[in-house]
Order: structure tokens, then sequence, then C-alpha cells
């Protein structure tokens, strides 16, 4: 079958791999019918997620057609159409039993577990197509994924909904909707966004979605302004300057009541902030560019709360940890709980609060992947959010 591969930093191909079979009895085998280029995925085409190996196949945004179980599935059935949940989890241990499958104690390895902990902090679920420190499962990226414990991460989707409106079930959809969630919002309340890729135009809907009175869209990219415009929000382009003064000046000097980080380590900003993290960064000294959550600590208002839906690596330095002790802030982070969230949103698509496919902007086969990483990467031809069908 064929396949996107990683070799190395900006070296992804589309190879021939064997197809996948039933390892276990609570595997699936999945029949791809489209995928998708997460921002997540550009930590590892930009080669700063360690646990790489040449030859692994990527993606973890990704649905299809259930082609074969292994005997001991009970759900999950041969011509199923199902979105799959990115984290892989077993449903059976403490955490899956208290709706927090991405702690899941038994789907990533324990090889990988020392270097995690020694590293990164202890981890849970494996996810798909993303370094052998998370489980070194194959991605979907892929004409066929198997699937572990498919009765567990798989959703059904409904004939009328089209695979462009489900495919997000399985990751962005939900991380945005998790980082919204988490701002507790209340009535009146201003959520300040940073970041307007696709996690953060998921996080901008759901905002208005769960009741925020206003929206305030950060970013630099205008293609992304533009579709956070025509979301309701109020937009910033950052590259005007004076992000702190204008989002006081949009509050009333009081700040944001929740900021939501969905940037993560690959942060951009001007100045020579940038400069200094994007220099410990290529030398390893420091996992991850925090510019964005710095603003945000800097940004929200006094016992706010700071929501992380980026990808943090590991360690960062120059943390403003006094403002943050000193605003009384609360933060809340961590991977999704996909598995939570995926079929409440489900039924929102089917209820039409929200169409989910909103956020594509451009449409590939399997083959052309590779080139539309360079395009989403350089945030060239105003490119959002890609997905492809094998």
């Amino acid at each position: 079958m064929k396949a996107v591969t990683w070799h190395g930093k900006h070296d992804l191909r589309v190879s021939d791999v064997p197809e996948p079979g039933i390892v276990n009895p609570h595997d699936a085998i999945i029949r791809v019918t489209m995928t998708a280029i997460c921002g997540t995925d550009l930590h590892l085409y930009n080669g700063f997620m360690p646990g790489m190996r040449a030859g692994d196949i990527i993606g973890h945004e990704f649905m299809g057609d259930v082609v074969a179980v292994g005997k001991a599935c009970e759900r999950v059935q041969v011509g199923d159409r199902v979105a799959v949940m990115c984290a892989i989890a077993c449903g059976r241990c403490w955490f899956c039993r208290h709706q927090q499958h991405v702690g899941c104690d038994n789907t990533n390895p324990s090889t990988s577990q020392l270097a995690l902990e020694l590293a990164f902090g202890h981890s849970g679920a494996a996810l798909y197509g993303f370094s052998h420190l998370y489980g070194g499962y194959a991605g979907g990226q892929a004409e066929y994924v198997r699937v572990p414990f498919a009765d567990v991460g798989c959703l059904a989707v409904p004939p009328e909904i089209s695979d462009e409106q489900a495919i997000f079930l399985g990751d962005i959809f939900p991380t945005g909707f998790q980082a919204a969630d988490n701002c507790d919002i209340q009535p009146g309340d201003t959520i300040a966004v940073f970041g307007a890729g696709p996690v953060g135009q998921m996080a901008i809907r759901s905002a208005l979605l769960l009741g925020a009175d206003r929206v305030i869209a950060i970013d630099a990219v205008p293609a992304r302004l533009k579709m956070a415009a025509e979301a309701g929000a109020v937009i910033v382009d950052e590259s005007h300057g004076g992000l702190l003064s204008r989002l006081d000046d949009l509050t009333g000097g009081r700040g944001p009541d929740a900021c939501i980080d969905a940037v993560g380590m690959e942060a951009h900003g001007g100045g020579i902030q940038n400069t200094y993290d994007r220099v410990k960064q290529a030398l390893r000294l420091e996992n991850d560019r925090p510019i964005a959550l710095r603003e945000a600590v800097m940004a929200c208002r006094k016992f706010g709360t700071i929501s992380v839906a980026g990808v943090y690596s590991g360690f960062i330095d120059k943390f403003p940890m006094g403002a943050a002790f000193n605003k009384g802030l609360t933060f809340k982070m961590g991977q999704t709980q996909f598995h939570k969230y995926a079929p409440d949103l489900l039924r929102r698509v089917q209820l039409r609060h929200v169409d989910p496919s909103f956020v594509i902007t451009h449409r590939v086969s399997l083959m052309d992947l590779p080139r539309a990483y360079e395009l989403f990467n350089a945030k060239a031809d105003g490119c959002v959010k890609v997905v492809a069908r094998p």
C-alpha cells in the first residue's frame, strides 16, 4: 500500500509499505477514506519531536471504513464507517474508566515510558504516527491503518455526515472544544485565542457555542484572520505590534477573562525574545518556543484562566511565573480527551450547530501530501487545513 513516511527534517515520501494486519483480537483494519495534516504533524516535519525513525508512517487525523476486525471486537463491525480518535486507549485501565482516555496506562509501550519520564514527564496513551515516545504506531496518512482497541477508539459516523464533516472529530474539533471548555465560560466573558490555525479556529467557534460574549482571535496570517472574522471573532493582527496594549484597549484595561494558547512549541513573534527562543531550540537547550504562552500570561486578567491546547514537548525558558502567581491564574492543559468529547460534538454536527468542514482550504491526493506539507508549513496559498483522499 501507499503511505506517507518520515525520513528526516523536511523529508517526507510516499512509499510502498506492507498492508497492516490483525495483530491483537481487539484490532480493526480501516481503509482510509480521508486523512489530514494536523498542525502537530509539523513538529515532526520540522524536526522538533524526538523519537522518530526513518520510514515511520505519520498522520493521526483520519477516518474510513472497517474492512476487518479481530475476534474480540464487539461493537465495531466490518462495513462500519468510523472516525478514529487520534489517541489509542484500552478502555479498561483506571484512567479510561474515569473518562481520561489520554492517560491510558496500557497502550504506550514501557520501552518508551522511561525516556518520556526522564525527559518530558510521565505520559499516557499512545498516538498514531507520532514518534516512538508515544508508542511508535503506524499513522493514518496511508491507504490502510491498524486500529488497536477498535471498540474504544472508533466512533460510528452516520451516512448523512460527510467525511469532511466527520474527520475532525478525532482530533482538532475536540481539541478546540476542550480548550474552550477549560475556560469555564460565563455570560459576558471575553476569550482571547492566541493562534488562529485549525485548532484555534475550532476553539473560536467552540467558545462562541459555549456562550462567550466576545472572542478575540490573534494571528498574523491573513487567511486565518479572515476565517476567524467570518466566525464572528474580533481579529487582532499581531504583526502590527503592541499586542498587550491592544488587548487592554479591547477589554477596558482588565484583560481577557481567559486566554487560549492554540500555538504551542513553534510559536512565532517579534523582537529579541523570539531570537532567544529560536537559538535555544536549535541548539537543543530548550524544547519549545513559548512566545504565545508568555503573552497569554501577561494579557490575562487577574484570576483568569490560561487554557493550553498547543503542544509542548518538554522544557521552556523565561516563563513569567511571578506574573502568573501574582495574578492568581488557573492553568488547564494537556492532551485532549477525544473519546469524551467526540460523541457530543458529532451530535452538534448532526444538529447543524457547527459544520467543521469550514476549516478546509486545500484538498489533495495522498500522493500530493509531501508537497502539501510545504504549503501548510509556509502558510502559503491561503493554506489553513489540508485533507487528502488515498
